[in-house]
């Protein structure tokens, strides 16, 4: 996967270094907040993102000076783009697309169309819309699911 670079962020490969970040953009973001427990709850460790990382290439950081200030993950085998967060001080700057792209790059190299689910009225909602994923079906409890195909 290429690093992207754009005005002051850069895209790289996360490594299980960046967990530690990762959650406390996570953790940090203003829509789709979760605590920790929350997030255990749901299965979503340190651990078990570590391991995610250590597995598969499935998870990109934008870092800001050495900083990450946002972070994506992918699920490889399912197609699926499942995380995409950006700290709220670093929004505006371009790094949701550049991660998006990034995740987009890796999903459909390996499949014909790649999806993933957000609240219909969130931002992210808006930007996963503006950068062409479609298909949009109503999941319930406010949520929808688009897809993005293979050009």
């Amino acid at each position: 996967m290429p690093n992207h670079q754009a005005d002051s962020f850069h895209i790289r490969p996360a490594t299980v270094g960046d967990v530690a970040a990762m959650f406390q953009v996570r953790l940090a973001v203003t829509e789709n907040r979760m605590t920790l427990d929350e997030l255990a709850a749901a299965g979503v460790t340190p651990e078990s993102i570590a391991e995610a990382i250590r597995s598969a290439s499935c998870a990109w950081v934008a870092t800001i000076e050495g900083e990450v200030a946002g972070f994506a993950m992918v699920d490889l085998d399912s197609a699926c783009l499942f995380a995409l967060f950006v700290r709220s001080d670093h929004e505006g700057r371009g790094l949701g697309t550049a991660l998006c792209r990034t995740c987009e790059q890796a999903l459909l190299a390996q499949h014909e169309a790649a999806w993933l689910e957000t609240a219909t009225s969130s931002r992210a909602a808006r930007l996963y819309r503006h950068l062409g994923w479609g298909d949009e079906r109503d999941v319930g409890d406010g949520d929808i699911r688009l897809t993005k195909r293979r050009a």
